[in-house]
């Protein structure tokens, strides 16, 4: 490349090519997320997931990919109209390929002609641009299971197995897992 103006021409191919190449982790997962939270949710949108992720809401309790299409797809079922409306993103790096994404966020639902606002924060954990771990904190408030709350081991138990009988009972509902047809 002896030629100054093909050297000038090949640096600005790459630049161009860095800027339009997303820089953060997040731009690679938060249009799936739009999809997964606004009851849009597409085979391909559920690739996000590493096969042994979780997804953990104050209703239920997800494990592996086919229990978390189930509990996204059921949305529609419930809700006329579900999305997230606003969004701020924070995101970490823990370790090499390593990161956790805060998402502070507002959800919007219909249901019964009734319109409901949620206030949430999303922690993702991802390994290897896969999210390993998925948590909706409504409220902001953490999800409460062993690592957060010290409650008497009968009572946590009985909360964990109903948030996990929601996701059973959920998850037969929705064809376990099945994408549905286009």
């Amino acid at each position: 490349m002896a030629d100054p103006r093909a050297r000038e021409q090949h640096a600005k191919e790459s630049d161009d090519a860095k800027a339009r190449k997303p820089r953060l982790v997040s731009d690679l997962l938060m249009p799936h997320l739009l999809n997964l939270y606004g009851s849009r949710a597409t085979a391909q949108d559920f690739e996000i997931y590493a096969p042994g992720a979780t997804f953990e809401d104050p209703m239920m309790c997800a494990h592996g990919v086919k229990q978390i299409k189930s509990a996204f797809y059921s949305l529609s079922k419930v809700f006329s109209e579900s999305k997230i409306v606003e969004y701020n993103i924070l995101e970490n790096a823990i370790a090499p390929n390593k990161v956790e994404i805060l998402i502070d966020n507002k959800q919007h639902y219909k249901m019964f002609g009734k319109e409901l606002d949620v206030m949430s924060l999303i922690k993702l954990d991802v390994e290897d641009g896969k999210i390993i771990r998925h948590q909706d904190w409504w409220d902001g408030k953490p999800l409460k299971n062993r690592d957060t709350v010290k409650l008497p081991l009968l009572r946590l138990a009985h909360l964990e197995a109903s948030r996990r009988g929601s996701m059973l009972i959920t998850h037969a509902m929705m064809g376990f897992g099945k994408d549905p047809k286009p």
